[in-house]
């Protein structure tokens, strides 16, 4: 189905030590969210990184997934989980869709300072594709890999970029500026959700092809509606090329 409009959510919740709460709430804000909306999470919002708990965190994704798969029959769900595949761990992407796993993607560029590094195998840049839903061209950035031009340039031509994050409360402005300037450089909507503990910057957002950011760190759910007559006319107003 091809539309002209689309709704985007994003969500700004904590993550604790309880996965199952963590998955309670993750549905119960999903279903909040307006009908046929993409609704992106916080990354690893089920189980947080868990390092010490690494093989239970991916048993319990594939449990999230089969109960998150019903809620995606009439909104997108997009968020990340710690996955183990052939003996190593990865950080997923998943894009949940009517029902289905419409397209996923393992993080490329791990944060060494947090970690992850030592505990995560990262994925391939030719892993990084645009996809598309409901006849948006949608691209996902995962977390850190905001820092990195040559993922940018992936995404070139992107009409919604999602970006599932966990982003430190000391580089606050950083991640306000970085998803801010990637909207503004692609011409494009850019969904950011980022949790809410208390050692994380929040700063959720939902900015438009102008660059102007919808953001309030007060709330667990953000929602905004991307039109792509928009889009056009900010390429055709501002021609760089996309």
């Amino acid at each position: 189905m091809t539309t002209s409009k689309k709704s985007l959510s994003v969500l700004q919740f904590k993550t604790g030590d309880d996965f199952s709460k963590n998955l309670d709430t993750l549905k119960t804000l999903v279903k909040r969210c307006e009908e046929d909306s993409i609704v992106v999470a916080p990354e690893v919002c089920l189980t947080g990184f868990a390092y010490e708990r690494f093989d239970e965190a991916a048993s319990f994704g594939l449990h999230a997934l089969k109960e998150l798969l019903p809620l995606s029959q009439n909104r997108t769900i997009v968020f990340t989980m710690i996955e183990k595949r052939d003996g190593k761990f990865y950080n997923f992407a998943k894009v949940l869709h009517r029902g289905e796993v419409l397209y996923e993607q393992p993080k490329v560029k791990l944060f060494k300072f947090g970690g992850e590094t030592d505990y995560f195998e990262a994925g391939k840049m030719e892993d990084i594709r645009i996809f598309e839903i409901d006849g948006f061209k949608v691209g996902i950035l995962i977390c850190f890999e905001l820092r990195f031009i040559e993922i940018w340039q992936k995404l070139k031509g992107c009409d919604i970029i999602l970006v599932p994050a966990m982003w430190g409360v000391l580089r606050k402005r950083h991640f306000e500026q970085l998803t801010e300037a990637l909207a503004l450089m692609n011409q494009c909507y850019l969904a950011a959700s980022d949790s809410a503990n208390d050692d994380m910057a929040k700063s959720s957002a939902i900015i438009t092809p102008f660059g102007v950011p919808y953001r309030d760190d007060r709330k667990n759910i953000l929602c905004k509606t991307a039109d792509i007559k928009e889009i056009k006319k900010m390429r055709k107003y501002m021609d760089i090329g996309l």
